[in-house]
């Protein structure tokens, strides 16, 4: 018999599962967990806000797809860590959250730092446990890994009491620890996939469609933002030629350097991604959620399009708008089979005709339409530089510097610095591109690019971020330092919560109303106090000659306060109708 506390059977089982790194900040209610986790082979990242530890495991998995955790104690701990929660729920993202909770004899007596975390975190998780008896510890923990990554990923919260952390039980062995890859086929994943006996009759239907399209449009979303779905979308592509265009989640899953990429669709979406999607005869969605901020008003998006949906959460089908033809599965084997039934068939010459005149046009407009002087301000000081050209040539800087573009993966806050990352940045590679979606949580990218630096400590990381969102999570610098990991943080400043004035500006008849900053810290000594290289960019132009070498470093960039992110969409509009 094993005799063990429950803090020795979850730092046992958090090795088991291949756990060698978390984020967390200790308190009273979970200092078991810590004295034990103390003495194991994780590695332990302290933060300074419990907000970043959950956005530092978000890092770590965003980048690797492989499930990472963070743990913090009960009551403002948990609930600090709520948002970051709530983030990874919005956007797909499977981490693990361990938080501590008071005694079981006291739940529900008001004791201190005691908080319902099982029941706050309920609508906000994929699912949540509270734990009240130390051995169900040995099916809970595994339960939450594979649900996590199973089926449409998401995050899983635990709850555990002081009690259940140090009660001491005794079993008969150690739970057998499934692969990743077992996880996720799991029966809690499968229970809800179209079966296998419809499935190829679905895709002969969805083939019939796309061979008789003639204005046809790939729409790409976070769900294939993988190796394995961008390689399946790369080799589909190469037998039905077709225009893509991609959600902000999608960034990646197809490399912004392919000819048929015309760029994110939506509220700040390029003219020819947007002019696509409405007038498409069929879209063809990949790992999408018909989001409102990629198709604006509803009624102008796709108007008179079929539509083939394939998602693995069979939630999105027909939620929005209606599909022809859908599929809950993985987008890899859907494509895969497709692209063999798609060789097999003839196309009609006058459908290859039109699509080839169709990939041509938007092409043509792509071409005609995308500028890096887009929402540039007519006066533009000497100082002021074009957030949109620096953010586009960051990797061509970084080769200068030494660094591949394929060894650099960029995080973002949330933000006007964050659509300009989307619109310019060279985005190559699926995982590359890290930012906060369907929540928009500033703050996100500083703990988030710690993160994805942990998980891979041989790529140079880069997070782009405002005067604004920087310091909501500006203490996690220190972090940072101690870390000392190969992150380069850009610093957007131009004195504004620039999307709120932006939106003040266009809709709001100019009346800036609490986003104009009568005050600024400057934040080079601000960098320098927390132990960080820091480099003013206007001032020095080999500022990237110290920027990416090894270690941390804060880059700041005046900005002008007028530069604005267009096009914009305002909230009504149909997507061709944008701000210019």
């Amino acid at each position: 018999m094993i005799k063990a506390t429950g803090s020795q059977i979850i730092v046992k089982l958090l090795e088991l599962e291949g756990i060698d790194t978390v984020a967390g900040l200790p308190g009273g209610y979970i200092l078991p967990l810590y004295d034990e986790l103390n003495r194991s082979s994780i590695k332990h990242v302290l933060v300074r806000q419990e907000q970043a530890a959950g956005f530092i495991a978000q890092g770590m998995t965003r980048s690797t797809g492989k499930p990472a955790v963070c743990m913090v104690t009960s009551g403002p701990g948990a609930m600090n860590l709520l948002t970051a929660i709530a983030d990874a729920r919005c956007d797909s993202v499977p981490i693990i959250a361990f938080t501590g909770q008071v005694n079981t004899n006291l739940i529900g007596t008001d004791g201190f730092q005691e908080a319902d975390t099982f029941g706050l975190s309920f609508p906000i998780t994929k699912h949540s446990m509270m734990i009240k008896d130390p051995k169900d510890l040995l099916t809970a923990i595994p339960l939450a890994f594979s649900i996590a990554v199973s089926g449409r990923p998401g995050p899983v919260l635990i709850d555990l009491p002081k009690d259940v952390q140090t009660a001491v039980v005794e079993f008969e062995k150690w739970p057998e620890i499934k692969s990743l890859a077992s996880q996720k086929k799991t029966d809690f994943a499968k229970r809800f996939l179209t079966p296998k006996n419809q499935m190829a009759s679905v895709v002969k239907n969805m083939a019939e469609s796309l061979v008789l399209a003639k204005k046809p449009v790939l729409f790409v979303g976070g769900g294939c933002n993988d190796k394995k779905a961008s390689a399946a979308i790369k080799d589909f592509s190469e037998t039905y030629k077709i225009p893509v265009v991609t959600t902000l989640m999608g960034i990646g899953a197809v490399p912004r350097s392919n000819k048929n990429n015309l760029g994110m669709v939506g509220m700040h979406g390029t003219i020819a991604a947007n002019r696509a999607m409405h007038d498409a005869d069929l879209v063809f969605a990949l790992g999408v959620r018909f989001d409102d901020r990629a198709t604006g008003l509803i009624s102008q998006f796709c108007p008179n399009a079929r539509i083939l949906h394939v998602d693995l959460d069979a939630a999105e089908i027909n939620k929005i708008l209606p599909a022809e033809y859908s599929l809950v599965c993985d987008v890899e084997t859907v494509l895969s089979q497709l692209s063999s039934v798609l060789a097999k068939k003839t196309v009609a010459k006058e459908c290859e005709t039109a699509r080839k005149e169709w990939i041509k046009t938007l092409s043509e407009l792509y071409s005609k339409t995308e500028s890096d002087l887009a929402g540039r301000c007519k006066s533009v000081p000497k100082q002021s530089v074009n957030p949109r050209a620096f953010i586009r040539d960051i990797p061509l800087m970084a080769q200068k510097a030494g660094v591949k573009e394929s060894n650099i993966i960029v995080t973002t806050d949330v933000g006007q610095h964050q659509m300009w990352s989307a619109q310019y940045y060279p985005v190559e590679h699926p995982r590359q591109f890290l930012t906060s979606g369907s929540l928009g949580t500033m703050g996100f990218g500083l703990p988030c690019a710690i993160g994805a630096a942990l998980a891979n400590k041989n790529k140079r990381v880069v997070c782009i971020s405002g005067d604004g969102s920087i310091l909501m999570n500006i203490q996690e610098l220190i972090t940072l330092a101690e870390e000392d990991l190969n992150v380069t943080v850009f610093v957007l400043q131009n004195g504004s919560l620039g999307m709120v004035r932006q939106q003040q500006m266009y809709l709001f008849n100019k009346n800036y109303s609490a986003s104009e900053f009568k005050k600024e810290p400057d934040f080079l000594t601000v960098a320098k106090g927390f132990g960080i290289d820091a480099i003013d960019a206007n001032a020095d132009p080999k500022w990237y000659k110290k920027a990416f070498t090894k270690g941390p470093h804060l880059v700041r960039l005046n900005i002008h306060i007028d530069d604005n992110v267009l096009p914009f969409v305002a909230a009504g509009h149909a997507n061709i109708d944008p701000i210019r």
